[in-house]
């Protein structure tokens, strides 16, 4: 699905699980993607959006909504949204004010510093595992976990501020990334009371 950009094409990608995605719908989220991305972004290349349906809450199913857009500044900046309500227009329309949120809150820092793409980038593997439960026999073995998935990624050199941009960005609770100004392995990170813990390391790059 193409949507027409301030003279340029951005593509936007509209996917329903467990639901139709009807035609009013899909030109709302057109719309309002559209809208809401360009206002901050006129280079943004694509965005991709998938509602499910999942689940029930007193009795009704809840409609969650993944947005992530490419913002096209070259930076290797995802920005990530999500929704979660009873109500698929509801659900769609609080994950574009979470990802307008941060939009706001980066877009000068984004706009300003041409230099914001990372310096170094060190391959790496990413593994999804499967968690244990309460049923699973606790072994004193060192047995490694059940691997479920496991995808190539990157550790990104950056600096702390940028580390913390990025992940607000790609609404992560974590962030692992070599500190530009030191070479060493960092980690910033969501508290659960909110505030953001920093881990300065002397593993070096």
């Amino acid at each position: 699905m193409l949507t027409f950009n301030k003279g340029l094409f951005m593509q936007v990608s509209i996917i329903g699980k467990h639901l139709d995605i009807g035609d009013s719908l899909r030109e709302y989220i057109e719309k309002s993607i559209t809208e809401n991305v360009t206002k901050y972004f006129d280079s943004a290349i694509s965005a991709h959006v998938a509602i499910a349906k999942e689940g029930h809450h007193f009795k009704n199913h809840l409609f969650k909504t993944d947005i992530i857009v490419n913002e096209g500044t070259g930076n290797k900046i995802l920005i990530k949204g999500e929704g979660l309500e009873a109500d698929a227009y509801q659900s769609f329309d609080d994950a574009v004010r979470r990802m307008e949120k941060q939009l706001r809150r980066y877009k000068r820092k984004i706009k300003n510093h041409h230099n914001i793409r990372p310096e170094k980038e060190f391959a790496a593997t990413k593994y999804i595992i499967s968690p244990s439960t309460e049923e699973d026999e606790v072994e004193e073995t060192s047995e490694a976990p059940v691997i479920i998935a496991e995808k190539a990624t990157s550790i990104q050199s950056l600096s702390v501020s940028d580390a913390v941009m990025r992940m607000d960005l790609m609404n992560l609770p974590a962030l692992l990334f070599i500190n530009s100004g030191t070479n060493k392995l960092n980690l910033v990170y969501y508290r659960s009371d909110g505030n953001i813990s920093w881990v300065d390391t002397n593993v070096s790059a």
